[in-house]
């Protein structure tokens, strides 16, 4: 039998990734006993109801003072909470590890709360659907996608290596960057398009009724791929949005910019920018696929 990474592994939320973390580590036995704690009643009911952890605690200082790794699964803006109330409860060799898509917030949020001994390690699975809550998860969630670690230069490097297993053993491929590097990467690939769908999903809800329920009905591959992003989870992505701004309102102003380019190509019949930037964008696509990242 494989030894364990973790003896004990705490999750601070059962949603979407934390629910899909505990279905991989339990079915590998990447820990002895898995801990799940989460805020809500009926979530943590439902955990134990799927049989997702060992032991289930609604305290998230009880629920880590025995770990020796924790991650914290639950939207950015409620970090610096948790880590506060968690703090005293960390013992020393605990790894300390998060699942946010901003990490200067979380590095600005989290690392100063670390007791002495306790080894931060941020990082991003970049992996998810539109769905959230425990029943959403899925052991593969992972297989084939990045996560993304921005450790501090002196974080310490076994402990590095060991969240970089997890994630490894759950399927994923792991890489390591800066915190800001991080943020400007996701404000384009993530972050962008998903404030494009909410957006878009406004206007059509704004639209008279009559066109609005042809609209519905007659929804293109395009569109409907727009209404599964916007159906994330609302506070997640508010969060996300808010934590993320300076460089997600960098990227709004460079795409407005293109769009106005765009706009003013449609209006002049300019067919040569228009055909140069569906060919571009057929290239992103082609590699992609060639990325298995499609």
């Amino acid at each position: 039998m494989v030894e364990p990474l973790f003896q004990r592994l705490a999750l601070i939320g059962i949603g979407l990734i934390g629910s899909s973390i505990a279905r991989g580590a339990k079915a590998l036995g990447l820990a002895r006993r898995i801990v799940i704690c989460d805020a809500s009643p009926q979530a943590l009911a439902r955990a134990a109801e799927l049989e997702l952890g060992d032991d289930y605690e609604s305290d998230p200082a009880r629920a880590v003072a025995e770990a020796d790794c924790v991650i914290l699964c639950t939207p950015v803006g409620t970090l610096a909470s948790i880590a506060a109330a968690i703090a005293p409860a960390l013992r020393p060799g605990t790894i300390l590890s998060d699942v946010g898509s901003t990490k200067q917030s979380v590095m600005r949020d989290v690392a100063p709360l670390v007791p002495e001994g306790v080894a931060f390690v941020p990082g991003h699975p970049i992996a998810g659907t539109e769905f959230s809550g425990p029943d959403a998860g899925m052991a593969d969630l992972f297989q084939g996608r990045w996560c993304l670690l921005t450790p501090q230069a002196t974080t310490d490097e076994a402990a590095v290596r060991k969240i970089e297993a997890l994630w490894q053993s759950l399927g994923a491929r792991t890489a390591r960057m800066d915190a800001p590097h991080h943020d400007r990467v996701l404000a384009i690939v993530s972050h962008l398009p998903h404030l494009l769908a909410f957006t878009i999903c406004g206007t059509a809800d704004d639209l008279a009724d009559e066109t609005k329920k042809e609209v519905l009905e007659f929804a293109a591959s395009g569109f409907r791929d727009f209404t599964r992003i916007a159906a994330s989870d609302p506070v997640m992505w508010r969060d996300i949005f808010l934590n993320n701004k300076e460089a997600l309102l960098e990227m709004l102003a460079r795409f407005s910019e293109d769009a106005q380019a765009m706009a003013r190509a449609v209006r002049w019949g300019d067919t040569g920018y228009i055909e140069d930037k569906i060919n571009r964008s057929r290239k992103i696509r082609r590699s992609l696929i060639d990325l298995k990242q499609a």
